[in-house]
């Protein structure tokens, strides 16, 4: 583990640091296996994180995939297809096909400091999230800075994982609640929402989180708000933008579940040469908490 820690963990990462790492896989119907890393732990799938990858991976010849123009990812949470537009040396556009998603509970009620009791639904989408929507303690995430969010939602999230048990159906390895969704009006005239998704220990998502956008897309579809085709486009707290659609109705362990994708792009911001220096009482890196 002193791999992920090294990268993530201060003095090299930070708080927000998400990163993936890449390995033969083990599905001989995949290009690649991957492999979620950020501060708190592995992943069993990341949105964002698989755009970012994807884009690098192809511009950077890291990966020849057997059909061009896509990649089959074989992911902890199970086969991932990453479709990507490639004009010349660059990836301009990346939708990937995520794994399936549903609405797991709903009106679990729960303490949250300063607001009070609030309800949520909990759904996955890659992850296991708990969304809270407009309620009487709670109305819109613009309502509370980035400081407010990141203050309450651990505290929030582990009183989740004492109260009730969240276990994926069909593999049980994946068996926590590890994301907050704090849903908004968007202010973005294409978008349909906004959204401020916690994970970690102290981080917000600067993208609309793809896993996020999947469970927020499954949890809509199960209250018949949304139906096979429809699109659904989410809203970051920096204002980028997901462009997500329901592929396919299916069903998890017998529970009404969707097929989603979501369209984002990524561009690359640098090369890095890492140093873990055995010498270096904090070679495999440190937090402050």
């Amino acid at each position: 583990d002193w791999i992920r820690t090294g990268l993530m963990f201060e003095p090299r990462g930070h708080d927000v640091m998400s990163g993936s790492i890449l390995y033969p896989p083990t599905r001989e119907d995949c290009d690649i296996a991957i492999l979620f890393i950020e501060t708190s732990g592995c992943l069993p799938m990341c949105g964002h994180g698989t755009i970012g990858t994807v884009t690098m991976a192809i511009e950077h010849g890291l990966v020849k995939p057997k059909t061009p123009g896509v990649l089959r990812l074989d992911t902890p949470a199970g086969l991932v297809i990453a479709e990507y537009k490639q004009v010349g040396e660059y990836v301009e556009e990346v939708r990937i096909t995520n794994v399936p998603s549903f609405l797991y509970a709903e009106g679990l009620t729960v303490e949250c400091p300063v607001l009070g009791e609030i309800s949520v639904d909990v759904a996955y989408g890659g992850n296991f999230y708990a969304i809270v929507e407009p309620q009487k303690n709670y109305q819109d995430m613009a309502d509370y800075t980035a400081g407010d969010l990141i203050a309450w939602s651990p505290v929030v999230r582990q009183r989740l994982n004492e109260k009730y048990s969240f276990v994926h159906p069909e593999n049980p390895g994946i068996n926590r609640l590890s994301h907050m969704l704090w849903t908004g009006k968007p202010r973005n005239a294409e978008a349909d929402a906004r959204n401020a998704v916690f994970y970690g220990d102290k981080a917000i998502d600067r993208s609309p989180c793809g896993t996020g956008t999947s469970a927020r897309m499954a949890q809509l579809h199960a209250k018949g708000k949304l139906k096979e085709g429809d699109s659904f486009v989410h809203e970051s707290i920096i204002g980028s933008l997901f462009k997500g659609r329901v592929e396919k109705e299916v069903s998890v362990a017998g529970k009404p579940a969707i097929i989603p994708s979501i369209g984002g792009w990524a561009r690359m911001t640098g090369l890095n040469t890492i140093f873990i220096d055995d010498r270096d009482p904090f070679a495999h890196g440190f937090i402050v908490t």
